[in-house]
């Protein structure tokens, strides 16, 4: 069982999003609250899988929220959701390290797949999300980092990376490519090394950063 904080100040769309998600059989809201800090107190009493958390609160937003968790190293994944076309959150929070976006008229299938993916380490950010978060890479650059000199990817790891991006999993990309899921793994750790990261998260802002997206 898939256990949710679910952070959400609307009550209609927290009741509702709760009642959704207590349709599935391996997904269970095991704690809920109403801002960023009523959220941090239940995450360190209701130790959950995964958080699902509203972008913009009163008392601490979702983005302070997710400072919080960077500044005490808590690796709890985090899911983004927001009703608002806000291309700075979704670049923000990724950098913050939320591991999936989501805007809040997605369905319930794409909702508990979110939930799933994000659950057993991958991400979520869907290609129209990856469209937002080019435009709001393009107002708002990284820092600059080191070159990758000679390491550059190849056809095949920039491949691996694009499906990556659209948060498909390494046994997805598998199929989609007709390798073995041992094959990906592979290619994933390459990629991670030859940008430098330690997530495939930065690694799809690294990529943009220099271009392979």
């Amino acid at each position: 069982m898939i256990r949710v904080l679910l952070v959400e100040d609307q009550t209609l769309v927290r009741e509702g999003l709760e009642k959704l998600l207590g349709l599935t059989d391996d997904i269970s809201v095991v704690e809920r609250a109403i801002d960023g800090e009523e959220g941090l107190e239940k995450l360190r009493t209701s130790s959950p899988d995964i958080v699902l958390l509203d972008v913009r609160m009163p008392k601490m937003t979702g983005i302070e929220f997710l400072q919080s968790l960077r500044e005490t190293g808590d690796p709890t994944p985090v899911i983004l959701l927001t009703t608002f076309d806000d291309d700075s959150a979704l670049l923000n929070g990724i950098r913050l390290g939320a591991k999936g976006y989501l805007l809040k008229d997605v369905s319930l299938a794409k909702l508990t797949e979110a939930i799933r993916l994000v659950a057993n380490g991958g991400t979520m950010i869907t290609p129209v999300m990856t469209e937002r978060l080019l435009r709001g890479f393009k107002n708002a650059p990284l820092s600059a980092s080191p070159d990758l000199g000679n390491e550059q990817l190849t056809q095949r790891e920039t491949e691996i990376l694009r499906l990556i991006t659209g948060g498909y999993s390494n046994r997805e990309i598998a199929s989609a490519l007709h390798l073995s899921e041992g094959t990906v793994k592979n290619h994933v750790s390459n990629i991670l090394g030859k940008l430098g990261v330690r997530d495939r998260t930065r690694a799809v802002l690294k990529a943009i950063e220099k271009g392979y997206i």
